[in-house]
């Protein structure tokens, strides 16, 4: 419109509200002058804005006001996505392999939930399955599937149609397949029914990053630490490359890819592909924590673990006593429809609003013990991996290797002098940290000294030889002892 006013004779810009032009002062402030510039004025069918003084302050006051609206409703929209998201809801339109669909209540509410798309689920649970084991490549499974009749959901603008292997490929790096929800960088466990198992879909991303920079390789020389290992002088990635001598032997080396593309001043010689592997094999057994670390590492988790619960007990203290009440509302109102003062309908919908609440309550509590075991567990197998990786590392075949080195390590840098420097992924960082394995043994040591730690509604001994037979604790909702508290604290 602008660029058409600029080029022709136009007298006025009429529009039926002044937000229906823009959204944002900014914009508002533009657009205006750009029309006043050009010689038209501008006039709003339901607002008196001209260009008199009055005009113009009302003019910016329902500009503003405009604004205001825009982002008021942006900022509510995404709360309530969030807060969906948290509750483990859909909050777009579900993925092939579900539908959405509306379900109403006793009392006639409609709410949209999704269900498994079973004609397509098989399809898609195949798909990674198939993946997984890394004999199958994109295009052999996308073929594939367009011959067993995959197609996407129809739409009123849109008949269904093959998927395309660009879909594909989003499709199986989508979490919401293993039952989880993301929204805004923040991952969810969602209420719908994951089509594949877990262990399956951690097995497909692996195969993805090992296959991430193949497209762009003139030649593919595969080797499970490909991707892993970079340069610890320039900090580029290493790359393999296969040299022959006279004899016709063929020597595979790692060579830095920033000096063979003359993208870095990098100095550094080629390696024996061999030397790396022995050289990261030494790694692990030098990050392997002996049976009285983790036992110490696992103490000092779980007691920390118990700090954090402590104190949120305040909170969960509420939300108990709380529907605690609602049960007792409950008992009183049926008491009262017993002696003739409740009518059963009244009774019905008081029994069904306590019900929701109480519903809420309990999720809400839940949600507290299943994010905490979660997170315990998850430290506990980590543990488990760490004091016994050398024996893995050593029995483990190519495709094994390969993923223990992604668990453990983001990039593992080779230095010029044969030393290994790591970046760690998480919660490995932490837990191979020398100061916090320090921490954690004279933690143990106090504990040894004092004979008991309390662990919420028992006490646990401590044996000789640090057994820390309390790796399962967590009995209930009591907060730690001072002692426990003071021994627990971390820097």
């Amino acid at each position: 419109m602008i660029k058409y006013v600029a080029e022709h004779q136009v007298n006025y810009c009429i529009v039926h509200k002044v937000d229906r032009l823009a959204r944002n002062r900014a914009d508002d402030v533009a657009i205006h002058l750009a029309l006043r510039d050009a010689g038209v004025m501008l006039v709003s069918a339901s607002e008196n804005i001209d260009e008199t003084p009055s005009g113009m302050l009302l003019h910016g006051i329902m500009s503003s006001i405009a604004e205001f609206y825009s982002r008021n409703l942006a900022t509510e929209t995404v709360k309530g996505l969030t807060q969906k998201a948290a509750q483990g809801g859909t909050i777009n339109r579900a993925p092939i392999g579900y539908v959405n669909i509306g379900v109403r209540d006793e009392r006639g509410r409609e709410s949209r939930t999704v269900k498994v798309d079973e004609e397509r689920a098989r399809h898609i649970t195949w798909a990674f399955q198939v993946y997984a084991s890394g004999r199958w490549t994109l295009s052999q499974i996308h073929r594939e599937l367009i011959a067993r009749g995959l197609t996407t959901l129809p739409t009123p603008k849109r008949p269904s149609k093959p998927i395309a292997i660009s879909t594909l490929h989003r499709l199986l790096s989508n979490p919401y397949y293993k039952g989880d929800v993301t929204f805004k960088g923040a991952t969810y466990k969602g209420s719908h029914e994951a089509i594949v198992p877990k262990e399956v879909w951690y097995q497909v991303q692996a195969v993805l990053g090992a296959h991430k920079s193949a497209a762009d390789a003139t030649q593919v020389h595969d080797h499970y630490l490909k991707g892993t290992v970079y340069c610890g002088q320039c900090g580029e990635r290493l790359i393999i490359t296969n040299a022959k001598n006279r004899h016709g032997n063929v020597y595979p080396y790692f060579v830095c890819s920033g000096r063979h593309s003359g993208k870095t001043e990098c100095t550094r010689q080629a390696m024996l592909i061999e030397d790396v592997e022995r050289l990261i094999e030494k790694y692990y057994e030098m990050i392997e924590v002996s049976p009285g670390m983790r036992q110490g590492l696992a103490g000092k988790i779980h007691a920390d673990f118990d700090l954090l619960m402590a104190n949120e007990t305040k909170e969960l203290s509420r939300l108990t006593s709380e529907r605690d009440r609602l049960d007792d509302e409950r008992m009183k109102l049926l008491k009262a429809h017993y002696a003739g003062a409740v009518p059963i309908d009244l009774l019905k919908q008081e029994q069904d609003r306590i019900a929701d609440q109480i519903g809420d309550i309990q999720h809400r509590i839940e949600a507290h013990h299943d994010e905490y075991a979660s997170a315990r567990a998850n430290l506990d197998d980590s543990l488990g991996l760490l004091a016994n990786i050398v024996s893995v590392y050593e029995r483990a075949d190519d495709a094994n290797r390969r993923l223990c080195n992604q668990a453990f390590f983001h990039r593992i840098f080779i230095e010029e002098d044969g030393d290994v420097r790591v970046e760690y992924e998480r919660p490995f960082g932490s837990l191979c940290d020398t100061e916090e394995q320090m921490n954690a043994l004279n933690w143990a040591a106090e504990a040894k000294k004092k004979g008991e730690v309390q662990t919420g509604q028992r006490v646990v001994t401590l044996v000789e030889g640090l057994n820390l037979s309390h790796l399962g604790w967590l009995t209930g909702l009591e907060p730690a002892t001072t002692g426990t508290t003071s021994r627990c604290s971390t820097d």
